[in-house]
């Protein structure tokens, strides 16, 4: 064993080691779409007097963190994002409007000297602030002398010695006390029953408590600040929730909920084990075809690609990643893709050992990870572009899909360029493995590179006919999104989509009718997958998406809320805008890092080939009216980073053919160069689809849209990639100045500091 291969298999084992040591020790953090929960977006707006930046969004994060604390539930999570908005996460919590109702409530508290009776014509001039008390009678108002800023606590009590029933008690900061004390005072000093004796306490423009000063206190000495309490008709609720807002403070802007989704726990739990069993299936079926394909080297990558979702899995336990939906599925689709790089230095290996079949296995093999190095990292770095655009003009699930994949191609890249190549340098040492070319599966071409080498087929002597084929693949994906439209979900229009579960089976019709009658004639009734209804809508309430349960509980006995997606226009509008800025960003980076790594032609010819993925695969979901969603968006944006990966692994070997044959014309050199990586676009291609139809026929219904867009963005690609990007390269190229490139040519020593070492597998000998 040589040194290198020490340090690869020293280095895999301590991994592998540690990863191991994380999966058993530690638990991963789940979404809300996987533990059941509700999560809202809360928009900060200017005020009269504050204006909503960073500052005072920061300072009403930490007011709503003391409100919803009260509220008991368990592990809150509280998050800015951007300058004006707040995510918050209330795992468990299945219906919103308590938790909407008491952090959303901008709580402007504020203690009012009572000056009199007020009149209808005074509340209409806006001189003064005319507001009914609690019986609906008119008071005057003086303006506000101190706010809810000022209350130090609150706490709701039942007084039955008194009996004031439940009361608030009320103690202020310092200051405030002192402002308070002065109130008071003022008020004792009118006799007992006047208005002016009493002070209002107004709470979001309406009085919830006018109490007068007891005839007990003083003329100007007042109420301390310990000993106040707000008596009223409260009931235990009305108390506790008073309570809790005066004590949280008042909010330093106005807020609004501007995107709010809440899931059940048992479609978080059907999801994980959906997943996890689509997960295995795909996987064992990728390694048994890899295993059929490249024998014992495959079965070894297959060992690799187990080592490959433990590390994968274990760094995103360590790294604290929430882990999604969409996440959950892009660890699963990276586990398919994850063969990609064992399946290009297998491929090249097959290459080495068919030109130069008297070399000895090992060198055969360590030719082929260094002829397969520039492709590898090529292809991955288009798809961390991917992933990386994901995440930073993605929202909520979106992010976490993106984080997963570019931790996924990370570990993909340690697994095949280190644990995998360990594992087949030790295996070709061994003079059985060598000797037997049954037996490790690269001694032979292959039956699909057997098969090209012997028909030789000219795919691009006529270039324009594959320029036609896909032109008109276009025309219908366009002719699609014109006539049958595409079915923007409610993340993009804005609105609310409900689904429901009922314990008596409820045909759409019988649905509509019963919402109708309840009042919601413009809502959209379709089924769900297993018997639920899908109901989708304009701005609803929490209380009339309450009313709107009650009315399907009608007919359908007990009804469960499933899922819940609520989304601001104003929201709806951005979330479009900013997709159509992440898919022109993604199409302007793929080309600005194609031109650098490549030639222009090629880059063109890359871009080209993506832009027509991305139509037919929206052009198919128009025709099929499958819901363009946020989750699709991820598809889509995996789909171009997985397009320009091959496109990358054909433009790569046509730029290595070309630079040995500068000679020979561009089209005869493409073609070459596609028969050659033609196995490898189709042993990757298959292993992502294996994974992909398990997600689709196992994953349920909340994984079927995401899988059904990756299939036909994949499957597409795999044809753009050869039969629309080369075409289009030879076709620029025609136009093009530009020498071919330069080949590469490594100074070689035979003796030295700088001489080139022999692969200690190779002996020197040649015949």
């Amino acid at each position: 064993m040589t040194r290198a291969t020490t340090v690869r298999a020293v280095l895999a084992a301590a991994v592998l080691l540690v990863s191991v040591l994380i999966t058993l020790t530690m638990s991963p953090r789940l979404g809300l779409d996987l533990q059941g929960g509700t999560r809202l977006v809360l928009q900060a707006k200017d005020s009269a007097t504050t204006k909503a930046d960073r500052e005072s969004t920061d300072r009403t994060l930490e007011v709503l963190r003391q409100r919803i604390d009260s509220l008991g539930v368990a592990e809150p999570t509280l998050t800015r994002s951007g300058e004006d908005r707040i995510i918050v996460e209330l795992p468990d919590v299945q219906d919103p409007r308590k938790a909407a109702e008491v952090i959303g409530r901008t709580a402007q508290l504020s203690f009012h000297a009572v000056q009199g009776p007020g009149t209808e014509q005074e509340k209409g001039k806006g001189t003064g602030l005319t507001l009914p008390d609690e019986e609906g009678r008119l008071l005057d108002l003086g303006p506000a002398r101190l706010t809810g800023a000022g209350v130090k606590d609150a706490g709701a009590s039942f007084d039955a010695q008194q009996g004031a029933g439940w009361t608030v008690a009320l103690d202020f900061h310092k200051g405030a006390g002192r402002d308070w004390t002065r109130l008071t005072g003022e008020a004792a000093c009118h006799p007992v029953q006047d208005d002016r004796r009493r002070v209002a306490i107004v709470l979001d423009g309406q009085v919830i408590s006018s109490p007068q000063v007891a005839p007990s206190v003083g003329c100007n000495v007042g109420l301390p600040s310990g000993s106040t309490q707000i008596t009223g008709s409260f009931g235990a609720d009305e108390a506790r929730d008073l309570a809790l807002l005066i004590k949280g403070g008042a909010l330093p802007v106005p807020i609004e909920i501007v995107e709010q989704r809440t899931v059940g726990p048992t479609l978080g739990a059907a999801a994980i084990d959906a997943s996890a069993r689509a997960a295995l299936i795909g996987a064992a079926a990728t390694a048994l075809f890899i295993t059929f394909v490249y024998r014992l080297f495959g079965a070894l990558a297959a060992v690799a690609l187990a080592a490959y979702a433990v590390i994968s899995y274990a760094a995103l336990v360590a790294l604290g990643v929430t882990l999604t939906l969409p996440g959950l599925a892009g660890f699963v689709l990276a586990i398919g893709m994850a063969v990609d790089a064992n399946v290009l230095v297998f491929e090249r290996a097959r290459e080495e050992y068919a030109e130069r079949p008297g070399r000895s296995l090992g060198s055969a093999m360590a030719a082929g990870f260094r002829n397969a190095w520039s492709a590898v990292a090529d292809s991955n770095v288009t798809t961390l572009i991917a992933a990386g655009l994901l995440f930073f003009l993605g929202s909520g699930p979106v992010k976490g899909f993106g984080v997963t994949l570019a931790i996924g191609v990370l570990a993909s890249m340690f697994s095949a360029l280190v644990i995998a190549r360990a594992l087949t340098e030790i295996a070709s040492r061994s003079r059985f493995v060598s000797d037997y070319r049954g037996v490790n599966g690269i001694a032979r071409p292959g039956r699909v590179r057997t098969w090209l080498a012997r028909r030789d087929p000219q795919l691009f002597r006529s270039s324009r006919r594959w320029l036609l084929i896909s032109t008109a693949l276009i025309a219908v994906a366009v002719l699609g999104i014109v006539v049958r439209g595409v079915n923007l979900g409610v993340e993009f229009t804005g609105g609310r989509l409900v689904e429901y579960s009922t314990s008596r089976p409820v045909d759409v019709e019988t649905a509509r009718t019963a919402l109708a009658d309840a009042g919601f004639g413009d809502a959209e009734v379709t089924t769900a997958g297993a018997g639920d209804l899908s109901v989708r809508t304009g701005d609803l309430s929490n209380d009339e998406e309450h009313t709107l349960r009650a009315a399907l509980a009608e007919e359908g006995g007990h009804t469960t809320k499933v899922r819940d997606e609520l989304i601001g226009p104003s929201l709806g509008d951005e979330l479009r805008r900013n997709a159509l800025i992440a898919l022109a960003i993604a199409v302007l980076v793929q080309l600005a890092y194609l031109a650098v790594r490549f030639r222009w032609t090629f880059a063109l010819a890359s871009v080209a080939a993506l832009v027509h993925d991305v139509i037919i695969l929206v052009g198919a979901f128009a025709w099929l009216g499958r819901t363009v969603d946020g989750i699709f968006l991820a598809a889509l944006l995996t789909v171009i980073g997985y397009s320009v990966n091959d496109s990358v692994v054909v433009f790569d070997r046509v730029r290595e053919l070309w630079a040995k044959a500068r000679r020979v014309p561009v089209a005869t050199v493409a073609n070459r160069a596609v028969l050659q990586t033609v196995p490898r676009t189709v042993n990757t291609g298959m292993g992502a689809l294996f994974i992909l139809a398990a997600l689709a026929v196992l994953g349920g219904d909340s994984l079927a849209d995401f899988a059904l867009a990756l299939l036909i963005g994949i499957c597409v690609g795999t044809y753009s990639s050869v039969m629309t990007a080369v075409p289009v390269a030879l076709v620029l190229e025609k136009s093009s100045k530009a020498p071919p490139p330069a080949r590469k040519r490594a100074p070689r020593r035979t003796s030295g500091a700088g001489a080139k070492r022999r692969d200690p597998l190779d002996n020197g000998a040649r015949v």
